[in-house]
This record gives structure tokens, sequence and C-alpha cells, in this order.
């Protein structure tokens, strides 16, 4: 295991963080104290075995189990929110992508993460896993925190990372027939379909998408003489 040597400026996060290592050094875990958090990095096939000594060793005691959440690290790093300029592609805004994402078999685009409380010693981890690829899947920990079951439903309903072992892995967000995962970065921003209530066949019906996609722009500064020296624009200002 290596540790990250950024300090967290926190004496007790820097202590957790080497007793991390220290305990999890043979498990190839990856412990990161930054910013005022830790993060304990996890290999797939180690995750039930380190899930259980945080919950049960009497150096850490994470006896809760706070949340479960799913992360796409597809276009990581990019970004079009810029303050001088904005453009009309990316996942920056709400338009149609006209490319397909990159290194879409990527062992590392998906990632659980999970939450973790000490009442003990009062004090949170943060536990991340790569679920692999081509099909993102990681191990249930419902046996180790029983409050992991409708977060890891969630998970695999948004993202469709599978929990291997977990006792009813089925939507729990979205309905029934619903086609993809919402929150993957490739999901189109308008859906797949579009649903309505019929009241004269008293059911629900689905039908072929009818929003037009449209650029969602934010609001920039531009260079303009006009307004040199104004930290805002009058209301009775003439239209830019």
């Amino acid at each position: 295991m290596s540790h990250q040597q950024s300090r967290t400026g926190d004496a007790r996060l820097d202590e957790l963080a080497d007793r991390l290592t220290e305990h999890f050094g043979a498990q190839d875990c990856e412990a990161l104290a930054a910013v005022g958090d830790v993060t304990l990095v996890v290999p797939r096939q180690s995750l039930v075995a380190v899930a259980t000594v945080l919950r049960d060793h009497e150096a850490f005691r994470f006896g809760q189990l706070i949340d479960v959440c799913g992360v796409d690290y597809s276009a990581y790093g990019h970004s079009e929110w810029t303050t001088t300029e904005a453009s009309s592609s990316g996942f920056g805004r709400g338009v149609e992508r006209g490319f397909e994402i990159e290194e879409i078999e990527d062992p590392k685009r998906f990632a659980v993460v999970y939450h973790l409380l000490s009442l003990t010693y009062n004090r949170r981890l943060r536990m991340r896993v790569y679920a692999g690829a081509p099909q993102p899947m990681v191990d249930s920990v419902v046996t180790v925190w029983s409050s992991a079951n409708w977060f890891e439903r969630e998970t695999f309903d948004l993202f469709g990372i599978l929990f291997d072992g977990h006792p009813d892995l089925r939507r729990i967000l979205t309905d029934y027939g619903f086609v993809g995962h919402p929150f993957r970065k490739d999901f189109p921003l308008t859906g797949q379909v579009e649903m309505r209530y019929d009241p004269e066949q008293a059911r629900v019906v689905y039908e072929p998408v009818s929003i037009e996609p449209r650029t969602l722009v934010p609001r920039v500064i531009r260079a303009d003489a006009r307004c040199e020296g104004r930290s805002a624009i009058s209301p009775d200002a003439p239209d830019a």
C-alpha cells in the first residue's frame, strides 16, 4: 500500500491514514489523506475482507455505513464551464452528444464509493472500489452492513453496477421497464422514452421522446467597452 504523503493538517486523520496503511498494506490498498478527508482505495477482490476489518477491528470500529454511491469517470477532468466563452459540446451542459465516450471498457471507468462512520471514535472514512469492465461488478457488502441493501440497489439502478451476492438486486427508483441507467454519462439527456398516464386507457403509456434538445449556456462575462468600470448593468441600459 502506498500512503500519499500530502497531509490533511488534522492529526487524527493522519493517524487514521497511517493505521490503514499498516493494516491493509498486504492487500494492495491505498490510503489517501488530503483536503480534510481520508480515502481508502480497495481492490475488488479484497472488498468484503477489508470492510469486515473496518467494522470489527478495535482500531477502526466503522460500524455504520452512511451511503453507497456510484461514479462514472468518463471524461473526468474535462469541463467547458468557462468564464469567458461557452461552447456547445461536452458533458458540461444539456446538448446532444455527437461523440462516443472514450475508453468505454476502461476498468476504472466506474467506481463504487462507500461512506463509513465510526461512532466509537467519531470519525469518517471514504472507501473507493473500482468496478472493472466491460460489465462493472463488485461484491455486495450487505453481510457486513445491512444498510447496504437499498444503497446497492440504487447504485445498480442508476449506474448499472452489479453487486455479486446481493439478496434482491433490482431497480428501486426507475420504472420496471426502464431502459438503461440514467446516471451514466453516455445516457441521453432527454432519456429514451416519454411516459404519461392515459385516462382513456386507464394506464401508463410509453411514447417516443418529443423534447427538442437545447443548449443550456451559462451567463458569461464578455469584453464590452460599454461595461468597463461598471460592476453591474443598469436595468435602464440598452440591450447588448
